[in-house]
């Protein structure tokens, strides 16, 4: 016992008088270790000062619509936490910030050459969060292509998840500085058209029955609004079809699902086709062909 307190206060003594130079910065050790356990701590609390402000967000959420602002709010907590633990921690430590300047000028220059992405991701969620532009639970379609739910927005990244369960880390910047088609952003029903196509001479009307009547087997289907009801559209004379488009509002689920939605529709559209004689047609081609001479030459060789 003796041996281990001996040891203790010998390698405290050594901690007090351990330093560390950086330019005419003079560092004490013991504070060096001391900044690490406050940084550890400050992250803790910061965790936690964001699931307390989730779970104060899920009480009183009636609705998926208070979450997300909870979501922000969390994560500028904890954001906040970090910056005032981190001033308060280095002040209480006796630190002069005005001598950091040259550890500040060579983060400037890290900046400057190599970190101009990392710091525009993170400004850029400050923005998404700020401005709830962009939420949790959304649906989102990109410029790149990437389509899904908004799962997660960090520092650097906004988590992406498609319908096929595939996640995919999207730049915050991309959010801010390209074109997001967000499906769910104040309105959760949305307008979509389903093409398909009948024979020529089939009864216009017949369709437009069809139509609706395989809108009504979807559940999520919007029927009884007077504002936004179902309807069939002629929308062009191909070559070898009536094309028509069923136009139908579709709930929150159905948003979230266009490819699935648009299956299940072409599957009952066919199904009411099939039930009301409609035909659907296959493209066909007329061939002429006229009258005529044909010579075939052969070659002497052949001939022999």
């Amino acid at each position: 016992m003796d041996q281990l307190t001996q040891t203790v206060s010998q390698a405290w003594a050594w901690l007090q008088h351990a330093r560390i130079s950086i330019g005419d910065l003079q560092l004490d050790l013991w504070k060096i270790l001391l900044l690490v356990i406050l940084v550890l701590g400050i992250a803790v609390v910061g965790q936690l000062t964001e699931r307390a402000i989730r779970r104060v967000g899920r009480r009183w959420a009636d609705g998926e619509a208070v979450y997300p602002a909870a979501y922000a709010f969390g994560k500028l907590g904890k954001y906040i936490v970090f910056i005032i633990g981190a001033t308060m921690g280095l002040d209480a430590m006796g630190l002069d910030l005005s001598k950091l300047a040259l550890i500040g000028g060579a983060i400037g220059v890290g900046v400057g050459f190599g970190l101009q992405n990392i710091v525009s991701n993170f400004v850029s969620g400050i923005i998404l969060l700020v401005e709830r532009s962009l939420k949790v639970g959304d649906f989102v379609d990109l410029q790149s292509g990437v389509r899904g739910r908004v799962s997660e927005i960090a520092m650097r990244y906004t988590r992406v998840s498609t319908n096929d369960s595939v996640d995919v880390l999207v730049p915050n910047s991309e959010f801010v500085n390209g074109r997001v088609t967000n499906w769910t952003f104040d309105d959760f029903n949305r307008r979509i058209h389903v093409p398909f196509g009948v024979a020529y001479g089939t009864d216009k009307e017949k369709v437009r029955a069809a139509g609706i009547a395989a809108a009504a087997r979807i559940p999520g289907v919007i029927m009884d609004n007077p504002r936004r009801p179902p309807d069939v559209w002629l929308v062009q004379f191909g070559d070898s079809s009536l094309n028509f488009e069923l136009v139908v509002w579709v709930t929150r689920p159905l948003v979230v699902s266009p490819g699935a939605t648009q299956a299940k529709l072409l599957w009952v559209i066919e199904d009411e086709l099939r039930k009301a004689g409609i035909e659907i047609p296959f493209p066909q081609r007329d061939l002429h062909v006229r009258s005529g001479e044909l010579r075939v030459r052969m070659s002497e060789k052949a001939e022999t």
